[in-house]
């Protein structure tokens, strides 16, 4: 693996690399707008499906803000913003973290509930059309040892590349 090339040296990508880049970016935009347009079909956008869905596998349906932001992989704030207006259309309640007087749970209602229930089975349904039933199994693993390889830390990775001040 590589690591950060020295100041003011550019690696360019190479003929191969830039096809695989770009068709990288393909995939995700494709896979990614079949499913928010199916979504939308049942009421419902991306962010709104996965909060109600990681939501559904908690105990009780509840979790704290902070941890239901970790597991999303979103920071606080953007789940705060959104949970304000999914707590409107009456798909999950606030109530306050007993264990952090400065947090608060999130927790489905039986409209959240009920909405997830009848938009999973569209979504996968989505999901399959879009992505899984296109590829063959060996695609699919390696697609797994793709996004294992991606989280794994670079050698003397310090973070991504560093902007140049004029850029």
């Amino acid at each position: 693996m590589s690591t950060n090339p020295p100041a003011g040296t550019v690696r360019w990508l190479n003929p191969d690399e830039e096809r695989a880049w770009r068709a990288f970016l393909r995939v995700m935009v494709a896979v990614q707008t079949g499913t928010a347009h199916d979504l939308a079909a049942v009421g419902l956008s991306e962010p709104d499906y996965e909060v109600l869905s990681t939501l559904s596998e908690q105990p009780d349906h509840t979790s704290t803000l902070g941890r239901q932001a970790d597991k999303m992989g979103w920071s606080r704030s953007r789940l705060s913003r959104h949970a304000t207006r999914m707590e409107a259309r009456g798909l999950l309640q606030r109530a306050p973290d007993p264990t952090d007087g400065r947090g608060c749970l999130l927790a489905l209602t039986a409209h959240g509930l009920d909405t997830l229930a009848n938009a999973a089975p569209a979504h996968v349904e989505s999901v399959r059309h879009h992505f899984i039933d296109r590829l063959a199994p060996e695609d699919l693993i390696a697609i797994e040892q793709i996004d294992r390889k991606l989280k794994e830390p670079l050698t003397g990775d310090d973070g991504p590349p560093k902007q140049h001040p004029s850029a």
